[in-house]
């Protein structure tokens, strides 16, 4: 799968699991909503019910900003149809009312006009777009 095929199956995704270290070096792995803009993936915390809006995720980037991040398609009746991309990046945290933070959240929500962002927003500056697929891409 060339870098251009998997960013395009990783951008078609609805979720992705990000994966991060915490601070006892152990793996931190969360399911994230997300929207990509060229070689970044961008993700927010939003107004779903959780204990803070300070989250592991975003303690663990500040530490450890090498993450991975993973989307991936299980079809049990065809495996034909089944792939995984992962996007290893550095993550960063930035404003969401600085030009890249708003810039960030029009693209959220053009994907999730659901979401309700309520704290910072997480920027993936992707290195590396790896992948398989059983099959060739039918419709991206």
């Amino acid at each position: 799968m060339t870098p251009d095929e998997a960013r395009a199956r990783f951008a078609a995704a609805r979720v992705a699991r990000l994966a991060t270290v915490g601070a006892d070096g152990r793996p931190h792995l969360v399911p994230i909503v997300f929207a990509v803009d060229d070689d970044r993936i961008y993700s927010v915390v939003d107004a779903k019910p959780k204990r803070t809006t300070a989250l592991q995720r975003l303690v663990n980037v500040r530490e450890h900003p090498a993450v991975a991040v993973l989307a991936d398609y299980y079809e049990d009746a065809d495996w034909d149809a089944l792939w995984w991309v992962r996007a290893d990046g550095t993550g960063r945290i930035v404003d969401p009312g600085g030009d890249e933070g708003r810039r960030a959240l029009v693209r959220l929500a053009e994907r999730y006009p659901q979401i309700q962002p309520t704290g910072d927003v997480l920027v993936v500056d992707v290195d590396r777009w790896s992948g398989w697929a059983a099959a060739a891409p039918r419709d991206l």
